[in-house]
């Protein structure tokens, strides 16, 4: 697979050969867009590299399992047998990549979106404060007021008053829309460089963190090419890259569209891309320029983001590529915008994007 190496195959004792089976093959699947019966041949010809399988399990057996566990279905036509991922095998996927994610970040220290701003929130902190009037009873911090009431009463004559009370400060959780801009352009898979695996493993990541553990905010998620268009979380694996141009600022004015739907106070945009826009259109007419960067794309896609300023959305760019020029514009854009840009490597795309989101939180209180 062109751009893509397996860099492990060492086995864990304490893994089922199902389970180590299952974890490559998972990997095969996203670089697949889903096909199933291209993976299961890829993963025949690992197996004979690699030998990972034995006399006592091999990928026949494999095969059943994944039909007997659900995460693949069987489907007869015209004499010929083809399998499908269900939806066991999508939620599989998200929460691989979500894992993969955690393992790069080395289990950093996990929190919601918290606020820097202090009072009746929802989030603990180990900082205490006197009681005030209007604190809920549940933030009490019991140990240190039963100190305080001793100290100010002694054993003898033990009571306690207001005057005893601690209270555990907190921190509003902020809730937040965000709308991920994924470059499908014929550019991500250029140069014998896979660069959409990476990008759609991402975006299934960021997905399942948000259903499992944000469950108040929300995310779309859209393709750009030549034109853009919204898809579904459960689309994710199966994303290719077409033969299209970067029509950066259709993806924009989707995004911006569908924010101002969000009645979230908090709204970003974060996009992933390898290139310059050379894409937009008039009318019904697509104007395209890939040589350079053409003023008139340029021009339009500054004033976008120059908008999304105005109406509070920062775009957090993650360019997948250090081209001197595409940096400069990269800039201009981030300037415009006031937001921020990463120049990532494809490993390290997956750490950018989860450190960002969990550390660029605007909120306001209603």
């Amino acid at each position: 697979m062109i751009g893509w190496k397996f860099s492990d195959f060492s086995e864990n004792e304490s893994d089922l050969p199902f389970d180590r089976l299952l974890k490559i093959f998972k990997d095969l699947l996203v670089h697949t867009s889903g096909d199933v019966g291209e993976a299961l041949s890829w993963l025949t010809e690992l197996d004979k590299h690699y030998k990972l399988t034995d006399n006592q399990y091999g990928i026949a057996d494999f095969i059943n399992d994944l039909l007997d566990k659900g995460y693949i279905s069987q489907q007869n036509r015209s004499n010929k047998t083809t399998y499908q991922p269900t939806s066991k095998m999508e939620i599989a996927l998200r929460r691989q990549a979500l894992d993969d994610i955690f393992d790069q970040l080395k289990k950093s220290k996990s929190g919601n979106h918290n606020t820097k701003i202090t009072g009746q929130g929802d989030e603990f902190t180990s900082e205490l404060r006197p009681f005030e009037f209007g604190d809920k009873l549940d933030n009490i911090a019991i140990s240190e007021t039963l100190k305080n009431a001793q100290i100010n009463h002694g054993l003898d004559g033990f009571k306690l008053t207001e005057q005893d009370l601690q209270i555990y400060e907190t921190y509003y959780k902020s809730q937040t829309s965000t709308v991920l801009m994924i470059d499908i352009s014929h550019s991500m898979i250029l140069y014998g460089e896979d660069r959409i695996t990476p990008a759609k493993k991402v975006a299934m990541a960021l997905s399942e963190l948000i259903i499992t553990r944000y469950p108040k905010d929300t995310l779309d998620i859209i393709v750009f090419g030549d034109d853009a268009w919204s898809i579904e979380i459960k689309d994710l694996p199966y994303l290719q890259v077409g033969p299209y141009h970067t029509n950066t600022v259709a993806g924009l004015e989707l995004a911006m569209d569908i924010l101002r739907k969000r009645k979230n106070p908090n709204k970003q945009i974060m996009m992933i891309t390898d290139g310059k826009p050379t894409c937009i259109k008039k009318g019904k007419q697509y104007y395209k320029n890939s040589f350079g960067l053409d003023r008139k794309i340029l021009n339009r896609t500054l004033a976008l983001a120059a908008s999304c300023r105005k109406i509070n959305i920062p775009i957090t760019t993650f360019m997948i590529a250090t081209d001197p020029y595409l940096v400069n514009f990269v800039d201009q854009f981030t300037k415009a915008n006031n937001g921020k840009a990463f120049y990532s490597s494809l490993e390290g795309l997956g750490e950018f994007l989860f450190l960002d989101y969990k550390q660029n939180k605007r909120s306001k209180r209603n």
